[in-house]
């Protein structure tokens, strides 16, 4: 766990926490470095003692086992003390390092075997306590080697015999120097930490930003696409993608748009925008093949080169705004159909009062009719009346209470055989004989569900299946059979064209719908009433007889211990 860093003893009274922040910081970049260059001094040292005991220079084997010690010691510390925040702060490292080369430069110096002056030497820990310490630590450090320089120098001069002053101006200079060393040393380390600082901020802030950006345009249901100018794609959002995708290729990957023909449109707009270096916006179409074809509103912003000046001037890109008109005009018609969804309730209970008036009328007209032609077309008056006070009652119940359960009183139905009865009263009204096959397959297993809820589901499916099915026997097939799990699988297929994928996205959503004199409340009510009895029912595209077609269908769960 971090902590504070306490306050040292040779921390001076000028020096504050940031500097001492700062010093720490600078410790983590240079330890390595000043390590490794204390190993090239100490490996360079022993081998030149070794290289004038070798010559005979001078006879000093304690000059030669000193380096070897340094050495050592500079090794060991290398390899067991690690660069933390505290290295630059804390005495003990201090004196491993800067202490013990200025102890063994000096005794060398002193010496002066062979002939060898070792003065520079102690730029290095002078500059090592400046940058890994605090200012003060440097100037002391600085201090120190200047005395065992003049105190050196005096004593070879009282040795000698010889006037101390030509002796003392050298050791001053150089001790001068290590301190402008210390000084500069210390405020270039704190302004490279500073300066990394606010590197480090900025770069937090960039990535930051990039990372809410990334997360904004890949959550956008708009395509944005950067193009070059050889019609390279640079990057795109997954929306883009789905927009430009072709049957083959649904993965988001980096393309030529010249490189897919139904991209060409696109990519005539982008080139205008760069050779015109202007904004563009206009409407295309892409046909990926027959049966995909998208409408986009298109917008185009050429970005600026990011080298002025560049002869070539290839750096040039062209954001591209994308938006599926399709689903455009669908938001558009579904703004307004909301705002007629909350007549919705007023118009049903104003609904409710003529239902109640026709169906009285209709009893007191069955009081005084005797004809028994006329009493059918009484009850199919009065059928019809109950049946739309039901639709009623269900549309109230969609807008107040979605997704409610259905009345754990229902009687069970057999479903091959309320489906069979739906089927032949849609195709008699419809007067249609080869054009819907029915196939039943779950013979007298049973459904908990109503069977006027079932009926409507049925109904509507086979409503959009005629809408889009060709004219051919068998367009539409309706099918049930026991599913894999044990469910009950009723189907509705039929021979129509794919779904657009802005279409199948919103496939069961409210007020949404691909045509524009549809409310689009059809498929949203039938999953509703599906899931009142946890049946489940969705989309897919699949093949009956070699053809491709679109299929509706729904899982039901069967009443236990029903007959087969």
């Amino acid at each position: 766990m971090r902590t504070a860093a306490p306050t040292t003893p040779d921390t001076g009274p000028g020096e504050t926490r940031p500097a001492l922040h700062l010093a720490t910081r600078a410790a983590e970049r240079f330890w390595s470095t000043f390590m490794q260059a204390r190993l090239v001094v100490a490996s360079v040292l022993l081998v030149l003692q070794g290289v004038v005991l070798a010559l005979g220079t001078a006879d000093s084997w304690i000059s030669l086992v000193l380096c070897a010690v340094h050495l050592g010691t500079v090794v060991g510390v290398h390899h067991s003390l690690q660069p933390s925040l505290r290295h630059g702060l804390m005495p003990v490292p201090w004196a491993l390092t800067v202490g013990i080369d200025v102890l063994v430069f000096a005794t060398l110096q002193f010496w002066q075997h062979g002939g060898l002056n070792y003065a520079l030497l102690f730029a290095l820990p002078v500059l090592m306590s400046a940058i890994l310490g605090p200012q003060l630590r440097g100037l002391a450090t600085a201090a120190a080697v200047t005395l065992l320089l003049l105190g050196e120098a005096v004593w070879v001069a009282l040795t000698n015999d010889d006037g101390t002053g030509p002796r003392l101006i050298q050791p001053a200079i150089t001790g001068t120097g290590f301190f402008l060393v210390a000084l500069l040393a210390h405020q270039l380390a704190r302004r490279l930490d500073s300066e990394q600082a606010l590197a480090e901020r900025n770069q937090l802030a960039a990535r930051t930003q990039v990372a809410v950006n990334e997360l904004i345009i890949e959550t956008m249901t708009d395509g944005v696409l950067v193009v070059d100018e050889r019609g390279m794609v640079r990057t795109l959002n997954p929306a883009a993608a789905a927009m430009l995708a072709g049957p083959e290729d649904a993965k988001t990957q980096l393309f030529l748009l010249g490189a897919r023909p139904h991209c060409l449109p696109l990519l005539a707009l982008v080139q205008d925008t760069f050779a015109q270096r202007a904004p563009q916006h206009g409407q295309v179409t892409l046909m990926a093949h027959a049966d995909l074809t998208r409408r986009l509103r298109v917008q185009t912003r050429p970005t600026p080169p990011r080298h002025t000046g560049d002869a070539t001037d290839d750096t040039r890109l062209c954001v591209v705004f994308l938006q599926d008109l399709h689903e455009l005009e669908a938001r558009v018609r579904t703004e307004k159909l909301v705002a007629m969804g909350r007549m919705t309730v007023a118009v049903a209970h104003e609904i409710r009062n003529p239902l109640s008036a026709i169906a009285q009328a209709n009893a007191l007209l069955q009081e005084d009719l005797h004809d028994p032609q006329l009493l059918r077309l009484s009850a199919m008056v009065a059928t019809h009346t109950q049946r739309l006070n039901r639709i009623v009652d269900d549309v109230l119940n969609v807008v107040r209470l979605p997704g409610q359960a259905a009345p754990p009183d229902v009687p069970p139905v057999v479903l091959d055989a309320s489906v069979e009865a739906t089927v032949r009263e849609w195709c008699t009204q419809h007067r249609c004989t080869t054009r819907l096959s029915w196939h039943g397959g779950c013979g007298q297993r049973q459904v908990r569900f109503d069977g006027e809820h079932l009926r409507r589901i049925l109904v509507n499916l086979l409503d959009n299946a005629s809408r889009y099915a060709g004219q051919n026997q068998a367009a539409i097939q309706v099918a049930s059979r026991v599913d894999a799990s044990g469910l009950l699988r009723l189907s509705v297929w039929s021979n129509g064209s794919p779904l657009s994928p802005s279409v199948r996205l919103h496939l069961f959503e409210p007020f949404f719908s691909s045509e524009s004199r549809s409310s689009g409340m059809g498929l949203y009510l039938c999953r509703e009433l599906c899931e009142r009895y946890q049946t489940t029912m969705d989309y897919q595209r699949s093949e009956r007889d070699g053809q491709a077609g679109n299929e509706f269908f729904l899982l039901l769960p069967a009443v236990a211990n029903s007959q087969p």
